[in-house]
């Protein structure tokens, strides 16, 4: 397995309230684990939400004593989740944050994920297929068939997220599970990304590269290029890559 991983401001904004975890060798029971967080809230609260959920989920991983990585992944996701709730009770100037989660685990040729919130998942080959559902009021929207998914890119609410960690006791998580190919490659990322290069433009990125260093390095160099308006971090994975 080859991982590589960048994260960066962007151009608009004063702070990162991204966050990211990578880890090619075990974390309590789970073979690896791979985490992308973008954080939401006024002032540091943002960047609080990301960062302690991120450091939630891998502290509650590597003492799970589960066994099945889905069960894992949503105890310590819903650990982060009451984590940041608690502290926002305690602290008036959290009150309201919240983060996206994406995180994925590779085990026997096989891609485990859960989301919640709109950072993604994306198997890369010959095509590029988004593996998580993004939980937006637009996306809602295109799934209701309200609107297109071209408009969808241009719509005023599109970072209306309706899930987010800490924002709800009870989170509701989305789980997937996909078999990978040798030449596949697993792209996470936050919507810095996505928002501002389109899903092919993007694959076609990847496979002009040499490497997943220059393949992540370069995604991060377009999106600030096309406006640079959110932070964006990225997640490369070579499941197989020696």
């Amino acid at each position: 397995m080859k991982t590589f991983s960048i994260t960066d401001i962007g151009l608009r904004r004063n702070m990162n309230q991204d966050a990211m975890f990578t880890s090619e060798i075990p974390v309590g029971n789970l073979p690896n684990l791979f985490l992308v967080a973008d954080g939401m809230g006024g002032h540091n609260a943002g960047e609080y939400a990301s960062s302690h959920a991120v450091k939630t989920i891998v502290a509650v991983a590597k003492e799970s004593g589960e066994r099945e990585i889905p069960l894992i992944l949503r105890d310590a996701i819903m650990q982060a989740n009451r984590a940041l709730i608690e502290k926002a009770k305690e602290d008036a100037s959290m009150k309201g944050m919240g983060t996206t989660i994406v995180a994925a685990v590779i085990a026997e040729g096989r891609l485990f994920a859960a989301n919640v919130g709109d950072s993604r998942l994306y198997i890369v080959n010959q095509e590029i297929r988004q593996i998580t559902r993004d939980h937006s009021l637009v996306q809602e929207m295109v799934r209701l068939g309200e609107l297109d998914q071209e408009k969808a890119r241009e719509h005023p609410d599109k970072n209306i997220i309706t899930r987010a960690v800490g924002a709800v006791p009870e989170i509701e998580i989305d789980f997937f599970e996909a078999g990978l190919r040798d030449s596949d490659e697993i792209l996470m990322c936050s919507d810095g990304l996505t928002n501002m290069i389109e899903d092919e433009d993007i694959r076609r990125i990847m496979k002009s590269q040499r490497d997943i260093a220059e393949q992540a390095e370069k995604l991060v160099e377009t999106a600030n290029a096309n406006g640079g308006r959110d932070n964006i971090t990225v997640v490369v994975i070579e499941p197989f890559g020696e």
